[in-house]
């Protein structure tokens, strides 16, 4: 990749990164494992059913279906621009490219500060997973240690510490360490899904269990500003991360095909797994709000904990399950602390590259051909929010899954509509064009459009999220998903004004050019 910059900089002809390392298979797996699927359903699952002043309920698979909807549109966004410019900034460069210097580094930001945050949430539920599993080896007071804050916490930050490592250390072996945790974790909620359906259709089920219907996956009798958008904020959660197959673009065979069709598959196959899941999973527990029902405020921080005893029984087998589940979401956490490095440390990398940070952001090692810098600043940043974060009140990370899903809706949406203005110009040169870089990413940018706005609304409501104990979880009286979120984003607002102040070459267009497709030079 060549980007001609002004003012008698050089072009930039590489980054440096360790090109050709990745194929389909392992992008795809990289962008499947940055969703963290166990981990998220757990999390989220919950969340989804609740949905918002009016639940969800059994429509909860039609939440998460819906969901897929702008998620696709997105990743068509993606794959387009990516075959024009594959650069590892992804919304960072392609905004900047469309729209100029200020809505492109915001993109960049929402990316870096939405993955630092959910470290913070993976690496609490590795810490604590870490310790149910083994203290699922007969072990108790190990397995007591999940639910000490000080134990967790330490635990958390060595899995922070461990996958930033494995991360410097290069690409290959960071896809390698994935295939194996993805391959169990899939296997596991595969086998989850298989035995709760079984028994559900066998009778053997619980009394308040259901026999699941189309009509769950019929979202469109809910009220959209109640139920729908909010509860979308969180489905969203679970998909995202598949755009880590795009960010490591530059380090790919192909870079300017094979990253966008990884993330086309990787949405799909996301689709395919939450659906099954989430199905099984409501059929088995139900959607009351008492024992293991989903609609449970003391199930929402973990599903699959809450129903793991009743699905597998008390016995020798229920308990190596339950392990084995356990380790699923472990691996799945860990997998994904893992791969939410690699996009944020990449979209840095591009960034520094055009003075859009600090250039030593930029370095790159020469053995492994990683990011040093970007790779260790965001161990070290998502270590210290996690801290904060669980020093403030460890409430509040129930918090950051909306939150997140409002950053989430940002800069996907931003990319999408950057798709559409890059190709402004050769939009009506043929339908498929159209279709795939008009059409699509504008639907897909105004789904989440609105459904930040109404998500947003309700999310600032002091009663939106309460804790396991039944207390308001807020921030200056504020909810604190709303406070969280758009928080987040001013930061990035207020770092951006003072490298503007300090560096201003990027902001004057000195080192990435606005600029679109053009007829004569459109690609297929």
């Amino acid at each position: 990749m060549a980007s001609t910059v002004h003012s008698g900089a050089k072009e930039v002809d590489s980054k440096g990164l360790k090109g050709g390392a990745l194929g389909l298979l392992s992008s795809v797996v990289v962008g499947v494992a940055s969703t963290a699927p166990a981990y998220s359903l757990a999390a989220s699952l919950g969340f989804i059913v609740v949905g918002g002043t009016v639940f969800a309920g059994v429509k909860a698979p039609g939440i998460v279906l819906l969901a897929f909807i702008p998620m696709y549109l997105i990743a068509v966004a993606y794959q387009e621009l990516n075959k024009a410019e594959p650069d590892c900034g992804t919304t960072f460069t392609w905004a900047t490219r469309a729209f100029g210097p200020v809505p492109g580094w915001m993109g960049g930001w929402g990316i870096i500060i939405a993955d630092v945050i959910v470290m913070s949430n993976l690496a609490q539920i590795a810490g604590a997973y870490s310790f149910t599993f083994v203290g699922g080896f007969g072990i108790p007071a190990v397995a007591d240690l999940a639910s000490n804050v000080v134990a967790t916490t330490i635990a958390g930050l060595a899995w922070i510490a461990l996958m930033t490592w494995i991360c410097y250390r290069g690409i290959e072996i960071t896809a390698l360490v994935q295939y194996v945790l993805l391959s169990f974790e899939v296997v596991i909620l595969i086998f989850f899904a298989v035995f709760a359906l079984v028994k559900v259709y066998s009778g053997t089920a619980e009394p308040y269990s259901l026999i699941p219907s189309w009509d769950w996956f019929n979202p469109f009798t809910l009220d959209f500003g109640q139920t729908v958008a909010p509860a979308m904020l969180t489905a969203i959660f679970i998909y995202w991360g598949w755009d880590s197959a795009v960010s490591v673009n530059e380090e790919t065979k192909d870079p300017a095909k094979t990253p966008g069709r990884a993330a086309i598959i990787s949405t799909v196959l996301l689709l395919a797994t939450y659906a099954v899941v989430t199905v099984s999973t409501v059929a088995f527990a139900g959607v009351g709000d008492s024992g293991i029902g989903l609609a449970n405020p003391a199930n929402s921080a973990d599903v699959f904990s809450a129903i793991g005893p009743t699905l597998f029984g008390e016995g020798p087998v229920g308990a190596i399950l339950m392990t084995l589940l356990g380790f699923a979401i472990l691996t799945s956490a860990s997998a994904s602390t893992q791969t939410t490095i690699l996009p944020t440390a990449r979209t840095a990398l591009s960034m520094a590259v055009y003075k859009a940070i600090p250039e030593h952001f930029a370095r790159i090692h020469a053995k492994y051909l990683t990011p040093t810098w970007s790779t260790l600043g965001m161990g070290v940043v998502s270590a210290f929010f996690f801290i904060v974060f669980t020093f403030i009140n460890p409430a509040l990370l129930l918090a950051l899954i909306g939150s997140i899903g409002l950053m989430i809706a940002f800069y996907y949406g931003l990319t999408g509509i950057a798709c559409v203005w890059f190709y402004r110009k050769t939009l009506t040169t043929s339908f498929r064009n159209f279709v795939m870089r008009g059409l699509f990413p504008a639907v897909g940018s105004l789904i989440l459009a609105a459904v930040f706005v109404y998500g947003l609304s309700n999310f600032g409501q002091p009663d939106w999220l309460k804790d396991a104990d039944g207390n308001n979880v807020t921030i200056f009286g504020i909810g604190a998903e709303a406070v969280v979120g758009v928080g987040g984003l001013l930061i990035g607002a207020v770092l951006m004004g003072i490298w503007w102040i300090r560096k201003p070459g990027f902001f004057r267009g000195y080192t990435l050019r606005r600029r679109s497709d053009k007829p004569e030079t459109r690609r297929q």
